[in-house]
């Protein structure tokens, strides 16, 4: 199989685990870029690295040929403009970024070069989500009119040092709507299309040491389909709950490995199809083999570098659109 340059930018917890699901995928050279010190050398040893840079400056000089920028999402566009100027292949982190800026630019870009840019929202690699997707455009139980996506975790239990990384501010990348929402916004938009209209309503509630948004609610039409999105960051349940109401009958995906329907009012009974149980890695896994499939031109990205913008567009939206939601006063 093709081996492929693969330039990790950051190894932080989410750069390490790109780090070793691109390595387990048997199908890419690893190497890894951190100015930290400590970082980069324990990152190296413990997956046997030969090539680990401090700089981008110095990784460059034998140019991969894709890199994985996992640098705080302030840092993407800048980071990832550079690379593709250089004719490198993109998986971008996220969220795409924090602001528009530089955005129009990069895609300018990648498309001049035609590079492959794919931006990391993993849930589009996760197979019981995929074959809810293919339920839905399969026609099977008619259009889809209604849906909602109910997700929620115990944030300091999954993220320990939540208080002291990116998730404080706003500004890089923080906060519910930008840490985990923006997951829900994208996988919704991949199976029902794209969102033209939404209203927000968020707080902060409960995680200590934070003043960023914690919970988020939003109504939101993909088209002619109403949805509603729940999140929250501080229950007990670890839960992703997606149910799609169609002409014909209900879709439910149950995170990671459920996938139900029924058309029956009156028998009130779920079938379903059952899938593998997923191991810790499986969707990053399956993400960088779907992205090397893609850098070899077999299939398209999970999720394409416009796509993750438009995603992008709704944080934004979202994030000024809770400042002065449209409350009606009873």
């Amino acid at each position: 199989m093709a081996q492929h340059k693969i330039l990790i930018v950051g190894v932080g917890s989410i750069g390490e685990r790109h780090t070793r699901c691109f390595q387990s995928t048997n199908r890419a050279q690893i190497r890894i870029c951190e100015p930290n010190d400590t970082l980069r050398k324990t990152v190296a040893e413990r997956y046997h690295l030969q090539h680990a840079y401090a700089s981008l400056d110095d990784a460059l000089v034998d140019p991969p040929t894709a890199a994985i920028v996992a640098t705080p999402a302030q840092m993407h566009i800048a980071m990832s403009q550079r690379l593709a100027e250089k004719g490198i292949h993109l998986l971008i982190e996220k969220p795409l970024s924090t602001s528009l800026d530089g955005t129009e630019t990069l895609v300018q870009t990648v498309r001049k070069k035609k590079l492959t840019a794919a931006v990391a929202y993993v849930h589009r690699a996760n197979p019981t989500l995929t074959a809810m997707r293919q339920l839905i455009q399969s026609g099977r139980y008619g259009k889809p009119i209604q849906a909602t996506i109910v997700t929620g975790q115990h944030f300091p239990t999954y993220r320990p040092a939540y208080r002291e990384i990116y998730y404080t501010r706003h500004e890089t990348g923080g906060g519910a709507i930008q840490d985990a929402l923006t997951h829900m916004l994208n996988a919704g938009e991949w199976l029902l299309g794209p969102m033209d209209r939404v209203m927000a309503d968020a707080q902060h509630l409960a995680l200590p040491g934070v003043t960023v948004e914690d919970s988020v609610n939003v109504v939101a039409r993909h088209g002619p389909i109403m949805a509603i999105y729940s999140l929250n960051q501080h229950q007990a349940l670890n839960e992703l709950i997606v149910t799609v109401l169609c002409e014909g009958g209900t879709i439910r995906f149950e995170y990671p490995d459920k996938l139900r329907w029924m058309t029956s009012p009156t028998t009130q009974q779920w079938q379903h199809q059952e899938f593998p149980p997923l191991e810790r890695d499986t969707l990053f896994t399956n993400q960088a083999s779907a992205f090397l499939d893609a850098v070899e031109g077999k299939s398209p990205p999970l999720c394409s570098l416009e796509e993750g913008l438009h995603t992008l567009k709704l944080n934004l939206a979202l994030l000024q659109g809770v400042q002065s939601p449209p409350w009606i006063v009873i």
